[in-house]
């Protein structure tokens, strides 16, 4: 015996998390809209809009989440995700377990970097559950993360996979549900495709965001993959709130154009690995009800990736990666990034 303790690696996964109750929807709004990274401008007033913003939108919301049983199914989904990743890195150089951080509602990176820490974590790697990076989500993330482990006092080496829009697992995943969708529709004649991601303010992407490129590149890559040629698709986001200009085009209003040159739809939610209240609501309930006035003939919706097999060996993939890496790699076609904390977080951006 060597006497060496055994390597342990905590995976950290970061998504945006969502209310476990009715009386927590109020308070995950808060948190969002409280992000200095949505809302930027200084305190005391981002605080204030915080607090007016989600006190005004909090009964809404609230019955978007009763049709979901009163809470979002996000962190036992994300949960099974990371059971799914710990079973794919099994028999690996290292003990591995993986641990939740959600940026506005339990568990929160404080409640992950303690944990980690408990455990007995050798070395950390972050891992977004956002495929393309966003100042929004993926260095929100990993800002709120350096604060939480800073607090905990977890000083491990960390290194962040930043983003994989075109990854080959992520890809594949969403191909073969895409795949799936045509058959069951019995072929793609007839049907567009409409690639939805989640919207950004104009002026977010102007300041040198990437998401909007990357969300393009995962469409071109799936689309690739599948491989069917003539194939109708676009790329289109959704879920715009206030008053500011937002990329585009809309869902919305590319659901209304289908309607309009009698275009059935299959809807894949690109930007999204699980499923929640933008996908069980928005898209299903919502978008599905806009289709049927607009008289689109049909609407399918293709599932978020959860556990599908080639998405969780893709991540996985991507952990193996990070740990093997010793020095920071941010590739031009921003596949795969990885970064160590002594490289900052401006190293990781387009």
């Amino acid at each position: 015996m060597s006497g060496v303790p055994p390597k342990k690696t905590a995976i950290i996964l970061f998504n945006l998390g969502g209310p476990d109750s009715p009386e927590a929807v109020e308070p995950f709004l808060f948190n969002l809209f409280n992000d200095p990274a949505i809302i930027r401008v200084p305190n005391p007033l981002r605080w204030l809009i915080a607090k007016l913003v989600s006190k005004r939108r909090a009964p809404v919301a609230r019955e978007i989440y009763a049709e979901l049983g009163g809470s979002s199914p996000l962190v036992p989904l994300t949960e099974a995700q990371a059971r799914a990743l710990e079973a794919a890195l099994t028999g690996g150089a290292s003990e591995v377990r993986a641990f939740l951080a959600m940026r506005y509602w339990r568990p929160f990176a404080d409640e992950a970097a303690r944990a980690a820490m408990e455990w007995g974590a050798t070395e950390v790697v972050l891992l977004p559950l956002y495929p393309q990076y966003s100042t929004t989500t993926t260095e929100s993330s990993l800002k709120d993360w350096e604060r939480a482990a800073a607090k905990a006092g977890l000083a491990v080496p960390a290194k962040a996979v930043c983003c994989y829009p075109a990854e080959e697992g992520f890809v594949a995943g969403y191909a073969a549900l895409l795949a799936k969708a045509i058959g069951d529709a019995g072929g793609h004649e007839g049907f567009r495709v409409l690639f939805s991601a989640h919207g950004l303010p104009k002026k977010v992407i102007e300041q040198g965001d990437p998401y909007q490129a990357q969300v393009e590149q995962s469409c071109a890559a799936i689309v690739a993959k599948l491989g069917i040629e003539g194939l109708d698709w676009v790329t289109c986001y959704q879920s715009r709130v206030g008053p500011l200009e937002w990329i585009g085009p809309a869902t919305d209003d590319e659901i209304r154009r289908a309607g309009a040159e009698g275009k059935s739809l299959i809807v894949l939610p690109v930007a999204f690995v699980s499923e929640h209240s933008e996908t069980l609501v928005e898209l299903d309930k919502e978008y599905g009800h806009l289709a049927k006035e607009a008289g689109v003939p049909s609407y399918i919706r293709v599932p978020a990736l959860g556990t599908e097999p080639a998405f969780i060996e893709g991540l996985a993939r991507l952990v193996r990666e990070a740990q093997a890496r010793e020095t920071i790699l941010c590739p031009e076609d921003a596949v795969g990034h990885v970064c160590t904390k002594d490289a900052g977080l401006k190293t990781i951006r387009q």
